[in-house]
């Protein structure tokens, strides 16, 4: 897994900067940060990366929220790895974004092991092509 481009769409900086720290470490890239869900699918388009990290409750800006981004993403690259990551454990906000095409959900707080976890899962079942 090591080399794989990795997105992270988050509002909060220390949350960016926390999931930046555990995935460089672990031998990824970080390719783009995004800090509400309309700038992250944009740069998806731009960066094409190997996986995004989503919140899904974020400041709506064009009436576009985490779940509104994995519709986005997923409609137009159906291959995409998402991995949702919030504070938010509602059983209906995770069923909803992972009907919507998201591969996994990490609840915050999460420990690094946990995210790795998660990551080397999804990574692991679908590999987006490049």
């Amino acid at each position: 897994m090591e080399g794989k481009r990795v997105l992270i769409i988050d509002d909060a900086l220390f949350m960016r900067n926390l999931i930046k720290d555990i995935v460089i470490k672990a031998g990824f890239e970080v390719c783009g940060e995004a800090a509400n869900a309309l700038e992250g699918v944009e740069q998806y388009r731009d960066l094409k990366p190997d996986l995004v990290t989503l919140d899904i409750v974020m400041p709506k800006m064009e009436e576009m929220d985490g779940i509104t981004a994995v519709k986005q993403i997923t409609g137009e690259d159906p291959a995409a790895n998402i991995i949702i990551v919030s504070a938010l454990a509602e059983r209906r906000l995770v069923e909803e974004s992972l009907t919507c095409g998201a591969k996994d959900f990490v609840v915050k707080p999460f420990t690094a092991e946990k995210l790795l976890e998660v990551i080397a899962k999804v990574l692991g079942e679908g590999t987006k092509e490049s």
